[in-house]
């Protein structure tokens, strides 16, 4: 009678979990995030987790693993494509190597501004770009600034084409940002961005290429004293998660992870715009002769051949490639 009696409070039980379905089990999810816990990303990211915890009850906990203790950035994509990550905020750059659809921001002056960019990414670039990732068993949640890299030097300010001609600028290894250089007649030298400081020091090159908070946190504006906004490369990181964790979650918790990734993006790009904002501050302080490019135009007409080479490869990419570059 006991054994009975046990075997029917035990299937009671079950059959109550069953009923309140999986939102009833406490779910743990893990983040990746390439940055230092005080920086704008990390803030949007701790935001998010904090958000669906509150609004689950705690039936969704999150923690972000910062400065990359869980591996590369490519490595990681892939444990998120696996589902052996949650979550995480990757650059699209480096994204493109896993979906072709992110790499179409790589190419040089695509973007207008950066306001143009949140509008084609909160719109129909970053659904199309969305439905990539998602092809690759990726869920794309919003879309976070990561500035706009312009040219810095130690020789002039760069106004026109011509003013690249001639001169050793570092940039990443990929051949969209070397042809990027060569189409302005300069050098383009892809080397670590650790060896960068000391490469300008020794003239080993006349410049490089960043956002202001790189230029300025890496103290490059003490050797390149010239800052020209070209605004070249607006490359945005996106905040995903694995199509994996995200099909695990009911329609309920779905929205609510949706919504939290709304808000986050929103403070991310505020505070990023603030941190941008401190940082031409101190590097002016410091004696760098900061101009703005007012017309990019011959710079655009110049990146047509790196264009023509990328649409030959990738010709799929077309319609994506016209949505962005022809938007106003």
């Amino acid at each position: 009678m006991k054994f009975t009696s046990m075997t029917k409070m035990v299937g009671a039980t079950v059959g109550v979990a069953l009923l309140m379905g999986t939102s009833a089990m406490a779910k743990d999810i893990r983040g990746w995030n390439i940055h230092v816990e005080d920086y704008p990303v990390s803030h949007g990211m701790e935001a998010f987790v904090a958000e669906i915890a509150e609004k689950t009850g705690g039936d969704i906990t999150g923690k972000v693993f910062h400065g990359g203790v869980l591996g590369s950035q490519p490595d990681a994509i892939e444990q998120l494509r696996l589902g052996a990550l949650d979550f995480g905020v990757f650059s699209l750059g480096p994204m493109g190597q896993a979906v072709p659809e992110a790499n179409v921001v790589s190419l040089p002056f695509i973007f207008k501004s950066v306001p143009q960019m949140y509008e084609l990414m909160d719109g129909a670039a970053g659904e199309a770009i969305g439905a990539g990732m998602e092809a690759k068993g990726i869920k794309a949640l919003g879309y976070y600034d990561a500035g706009a890299r312009s040219f810095y030097n130690s020789i002039k300010p760069v106004n026109t084409p011509a003013d690249v001609e001639g001169m050793k600028v570092r940039v990443m290894n990929n051949d969209l940002f070397v042809g990027m250089i060569e189409s302005l007649g300069g050098n383009a030298t892809p080397m670590a961005f650790a060896e960068v400081y000391q490469s300008i020091k020794t003239g080993v090159v006349d410049g490089a290429e960043n956002n202001p908070p790189s230029y300025e946190s890496t103290n490059h504006f003490e050797v390149a004293g010239f800052y020209s906004m070209s605004e070249h490369l607006i490359i945005p990181e996106c905040l995903c998660m694995s199509l994996k964790t995200w099909e695990s979650f009911t329609p309920e918790e779905q929205e609510i992870v949706a919504a939290a990734a709304k808000a986050s993006t929103d403070l991310q790009r505020e505070l990023w715009q603030a941190r941008e904002a401190a940082s031409m501050e101190k590097v002016v302080a410091g004696g760098v002769e900061v101009n703005t490019i007012a017309d990019k135009g011959p710079f655009q007409a110049a990146m047509k051949p790196v264009y023509e080479q990328y649409l030959a490869a990738n010709p799929e990419m077309a319609d994506l490639v016209n949505l962005i570059s022809s938007a106003d």
